[in-house]
């Protein structure tokens, strides 16, 4: 056998429901055999059977599929200075993410034609130390293009039923959405939402510096209100989706009752709102400034509730990075957006060790499920014959202090800035190679772009 064989071996591997020790052999860039069990004794048979096979041991650290990051701004070309590919998937890289998934809008052009697509793929070429897909956008007149973009390659689609904040991914109505959905019901495609409705709220004469200004702002009722008409929609359509970045308890029931009723419907959360409530944000530290707003420690432990249960389906980043000016002290005009790419492992899993969730858990949040809504779950998210070899190895008895000095993402503001975690990435590996290791990037890109992949 050839020196591209390779066996990753660890006594703590993730294989879906379990850790065991384990010899994980990759050939090609995809995983060959796993074998469980002795591993002093296994070793024997795997060098004897694999000539010339490399052999990389992570002792007791945590082998666990990659992340799989569904939820990603990189906002190149046109808003590079916010972020770019480079950035972005080396931050990934660091994080233990080995594929991300770009957002549609925050780039210029947005993703929301088949041309516009093809200038987002010559941005990324060459650039991307991670696998990176992209979603297509759903905006006003556009729906002669979906099919189009689903052929071309696109994960899935994502709209906004409020204004986006830029002024080229403008938002849906019902109507639109509706039409969008008929067009979409002879292919496999997800549509993903940005599930809030506008509501008339006013904060006239209040103090704009004040978070809970920005809160009474953003209240609950407009993601209820949003949530029951997308379920509504996705019942009568028999179309997939999807809620981006739910953030008020009070909607979980309307996601619980149409799983039960077995309506085509997942919804994710974020970091943020997992492990930060609104009492803990600091008067004019808009770093903490994201929409749908954190709410309170009460919302907090029912969002974790309802992933134990199954009601939410993943966690991902919504990494939405700008430039330092547009984080003014002013909740209300400043940028929403948090950045947590690099760092979402050890902040997911600080939080989840204080409720007793294991790693395997962990990794269907943030790896499996992910991977399973981008239609990429015959590939990613799984240690598993066939699957691409993808890994993070990570310390969970390590600790994480995050400094901006370590940030590799463009713009490094970050409201963990200062934080301690439990948990620290000590390699991530892309299809059998390493793209990060003892501290540092390769310095050769090696992440593809997913386009053109059937829908598992």
């Amino acid at each position: 056998m050839s020196s591209e064989i390779k066996a990753f071996v660890s006594q703590r591997t993730v294989l879906d429901d379990e850790v065991s020790p384990a010899i994980v052999v990759v050939l090609n860039e995809k995983i060959h055999e796993v074998i469980c069990g002795d591993i002093n004794e296994k070793i024997k048979h795997v060098k004897n059977k694999y000539s010339g096979i490399i052999i990389e041991d992570f002792g007791s650290n945590v082998l666990m599929p990659g992340l799989v990051d569904s939820h990603v701004h990189i906002d190149d070309p046109g808003r590079t200075q916010w972020e770019e590919f480079k950035t972005a998937t080396k931050a990934a890289a660091a994080g233990g993410v080995t594929t991300i998934i770009d957002m549609p809008l925050n780039s210029i052009p947005p993703t929301t034609t088949v041309d516009n697509l093809k200038v987002k793929i010559k941005s990324a070429e060459g650039n991307v130390f991670v696998d990176v897909g992209f979603w297509g956008g759903v905006v006003p007149g556009n729906t002669n293009e979906l099919k189009k973009m689903v052929e071309a390659g696109v994960v899935g689609f994502k709209c906004f039923l409020i204004p986006s904040g830029t002024e080229e991914f403008k938002h849906v109505t019902l109507p639109e959405v509706e039409e969008a959905l008929r067009e979409l019901q002879t292919t496999s495609a997800v549509l993903a939402f940005h599930a809030e409705l506008e509501d008339k709220v006013s904060v006239e004469g209040m103090d704009p510096t004040l978070y809970k200004t920005f809160l009474h702002s953003r209240p609950s009722s407009m993601e209820v209100r949003a949530i029951e008409a997308v379920s509504s929609l996705c019942k009568k359509y028999n179309v997939r989706c999807h809620i981006v970045h739910l953030s008020a308890s009070e909607a979980l029931d309307i996601v619980s009752e149409a799983k039960k009723n077995n309506v085509p419907l997942t919804a994710e959360t974020c970091y943020h709102y997992l492990t930060i409530i609104d009492d803990e944000i600091p008067n004019c530290d808009t770093r903490f400034k994201c929409c749908p707003p954190i709410r309170s420690k009460e919302n907090r432990e029912k969002l974790w509730k309802a992933l134990e249960n199954g009601v939410l389906d993943m966690i991902v980043s919504d990494h939405s990075p700008c430039t330092q000016d547009l984080k003014s002290n002013n909740f209300i005009d400043a940028w929403g957006g948090i950045s947590s790419l690099q760092f979402g492992l050890p902040i997911i899993w600080t939080e989840a060790q204080r409720r007793e969730i294991n790693i395997c858990k962990i990794a269907r949040y943030i790896s499996t499920n992910p991977a399973n809504l981008c239609g990429l779950g015959k590939i990613k998210g799984r240690i598993y014959p066939g699957m691409d070899a993808d890994f993070v190895v990570w310390d969970p008895e390590s600790q994480l202090m995050v400094q901006k000095a370590d940030i590799l993402y463009k713009n490094k503001i970050s409201p963990y800035e200062g934080k301690i975690f439990n948990g620290r990435v000590v390699s991530t590996i892309l299809r059998g190679k390493f793209i990060y290791k003892n501290g540092r990037i390769a310095e050769n890109s090696n992440g593809k772009l997913i386009l053109n992949k059937p829908y598992s």
